[in-house]
């Protein structure tokens, strides 16, 4: 089975709010991206609405068909809209209200408590769930005992060394990935995949079901045309 894309639509907000209006529209970006073939929307509000604000969230609710992610740092408030909204899948985000974007995983030994409570109400709402996390080996044990259905993979350092010698890039990922499927989560990944890496980091990570690319996809998309570029992505894909 191909991997899935989820089109990840906060620079599409960005770019709203540094001019105001609606301009672009960021349901009709994401209406877009689903019609050139898009797996899933992804969208990270953040506490001071810098770019995916609670309404956007709220607005692509009615009318996403695809897969729906809504990750986040899980404050009453980001709980609070997740649980009313519903989505296809939360994912949690161990970001502190400052941070510019997702630089780290969760440390889910220290946290265990705290995500087994988490992860318990999303499923009790029907909704599944997943734990942003890097490749330490421990880190993914616990993730299993908090009951997680998947885990997303944060890429980043992937993508930084994979310039570099990318069967060491790639190496740790392998590990995570074969120990979080023979402990029963399925596997995303997400963080600064690109038309360079991804289709390598596809093919050699084992259980993949679903990649979130935000930032690169939509600056590729200045170039080449945003139905062509959710397409090139699609092709590196399947």
């Amino acid at each position: 089975m191909s991997v899935k894309l989820s089109v990840n639509v906060n620079k599409i907000a960005t770019l709203r709010n540094a001019r105001g209006g609606n301009t672009p529209n960021v349901v009709q970006v994401a209406l877009d991206c689903e019609r050139f073939g898009a797996e899933g929307i992804t969208v990270h509000p953040r506490p001071d609405e810098r770019h995916i604000t609670r309404q956007d969230v709220m607005d692509l609710a009615k009318v996403v068909t695809t897969e729906y992610n809504i990750e986040g740092y899980p404050n009453d408030r980001f709980m609070e809209l997740v649980l009313d909204v519903k989505p296809t899948q939360a994912t949690l985000v161990p970001d502190p209200p400052g941070v510019l974007t997702s630089n780290a995983g969760w440390d889910t030994k220290k946290h265990l408590d705290q995500l087994k409570d988490l992860v318990s109400t999303f499923k009790s709402e029907g909704i599944r769930s997943a734990i942003f996390i890097d490749t330490d080996l421990q880190n993914i044990e616990y993730a299993a005992k908090s009951g997680v259905d998947r885990i997303e993979l944060y890429t980043g350092p992937f993508a930084e060394n994979y310039g570099d010698d990318p069967q060491k890039a790639i190496s740790a990922y392998i590990t995570a990935a074969e120990l979080a499927a023979e402990l029963g989560m399925e596997i995303n990944a997400g963080h600064d995949l690109s038309l360079d890496n991804l289709r390598f980091f596809q093919e050699n990570t084992p259980a993949l079901k679903e990649v979130s690319i935000g930032h690169a996809l939509i600056s590729d998309a200045l170039y080449f045309g945003l139905e062509n570029t959710v397409q090139m992505y699609l092709r590196l894909l399947k």
